[in-house]
């Protein structure tokens, strides 16, 4: 929802991975910005309304993002399509970095347009992946950024640096980045940072993209 220049660049994007879009907006001149080589929909209405939500295809959605320029528009949309629908998948654009952490306790988590940027957005949209983020000049050592699926809630990171072969040394949560220690445990939206051997983020991805396998 929200047809701006970031509501038309993530919708392009992930037209462009060959995904199914639908572009939301009150304002049909605001489809404009989209390239003639859209293939998604472009639906004219209000975010929140569950008849446009319908005509864009919710029932059968994935993910949404509410990128308007409205904080109040946005967490309604978010709210609508998660209650109402079951969408899991729910990122909020927040203005107002004051309110960014209480609807993040709602379980909508929400950037901000300073703090980050679409692709902050496209990576909550997405389903669980790793990335490399920094690797040394010769390939030997690596920091990769990944996210886990929900099975992996409340491992303690000891337990999940076992199962993964890799150290954790930091974690982004809500919004903020600190240093790993031993006593946190994996919270919902963590996305942890692993200090690991080589520069290949795909066995880490494999591995918390599956249920863990814990010996009791």
């Amino acid at each position: 929802m929200g047809a701006g220049r970031v509501g038309t660049t993530l919708a392009t994007m992930l037209d462009d991975r060959g995904h199914s879009v639908a572009l939301i907006d009150q304002n049909p001149d605001a489809f404009r910005r989209l390239p003639s080589s859209f293939s998604g929909r472009r639906v004219t209405g209000i975010g929140f309304d569950r008849d446009t939500l319908r005509q864009a295809g919710i029932e059968e959605a994935y993910a949404f993002a509410a990128v308007s320029n409205g904080d109040n528009s946005n967490v309604i949309s978010a709210r609508v399509v998660r209650e109402t629908f079951g969408i899991e998948r729910v990122v909020a654009r927040i203005y107002d970095p004051t309110r960014a952490e209480a609807y993040e306790r709602l379980g909508i988590p929400t950037v901000a347009t300073v703090r980050r940027t679409t692709q902050a957005v496209l990576s909550w949209m997405m389903p669980p992946d790793a990335d490399l983020v920094w690797t040394h000049a010769t390939g030997g050592v690596s920091l990769i950024k990944a996210r886990p699926v929900a099975s992996w809630l409340n491992l303690d990171f000891p337990t999940v640096e076992s199962l993964v072969g890799a150290k954790i040394v930091y974690v982004s949560r809500l919004g903020a980045v600190t240093v790993a220690h031993n006593s946190m445990v994996v919270q919902e939206n963590d996305e942890l940072f692993f200090a690991a051997q080589g520069a290949d983020p795909v066995p880490i991805r494999e591995i918390l993209t599956r249920d863990p396998v814990v010996e009791l």
